[in-house]
């Protein structure tokens, strides 16, 4: 039985780490976006909620004056008001919106800078500029990296994934086709166009048979 060469063990092993690459290049694409979107929905939550404090607080001191002469009607719609404008407040104590749109796009940013470092894995892999053990070492070094991002990130919820997921135009698993993540490749890079090259070359040399 024929037994693999050097060279050819090692292009496997490549192929292997590339395909996980690829894989968690595309999560953190996914995970990136959805801070992202997390961090504009609190935002938009937040100064919707202060521009609700503000009409409520401007209720609350007319109804006041208006209670002055004695119109029931103003009573109670300050009432109303300032019943309301205390639950707006007592949230906005408890759960600072702005706070957390800060946290999300801090997070955003730390992930931005680990998934150009994929890229950047990825390129060096295609370009066959590294070796398996270099790929490994740099691919752990990144697992560490977002495991400290991960660590002190804010939580998401189910909004903000599918804000991103529309954002992203993709299917909402977690797995990903060569097709989705070559989306979110330059050309050069994307494994459609380097199959799309060896079916070529693989043509161009039977032909030359």
């Amino acid at each position: 039985m024929e037994q693999p060469i050097p060279n050819q063990i090692e292009d496997e092993s490549i192929r292997v780490l590339e395909a996980q690459i690829r894989e968690l290049y595309g999560r953190i694409c996914y995970t990136h976006k959805t801070h992202e979107k997390a961090a504009e929905a609190s935002y938009k939550l937040g100064a919707f909620l202060k521009f609700i404090q503000i009409g409520l607080s401007a209720a609350v001191t007319v109804g006041a004056f208006t209670a002055i002469f004695e119109k029931n009607w103003a009573a109670i719609v300050t009432t109303i008001a300032s019943a309301i404008l205390t639950g707006v407040s007592a949230y906005l104590k408890n759960t600072d919106p702005a706070s957390v749109a800060q946290r999300h796009r801090s997070t955003a940013a730390e992930l931005w800078t680990v998934r150009e470092a994929y890229f950047s894995l990825l390129s060096d892999i295609v370009a066959g500029l590294i070796t398996t053990n270099d790929i490994q070492q740099r691919r752990d070094e990144l697992h560490e990296r977002l495991g400290a991002i991960y660590k002190t990130a804010p939580a998401t919820d189910s909004a903000a994934y599918t804000a991103a997921k529309k954002g992203l135009k993709r299917n909402e698993e977690l797995t990903f086709s060569d097709s989705e993540i070559d989306a979110f490749l330059p050309e050069i890079i994307r494994v459609s166009s380097r199959n799309l090259k060896r079916a070529i070359d693989s043509a161009h040399r039977d032909q030359g048979k």
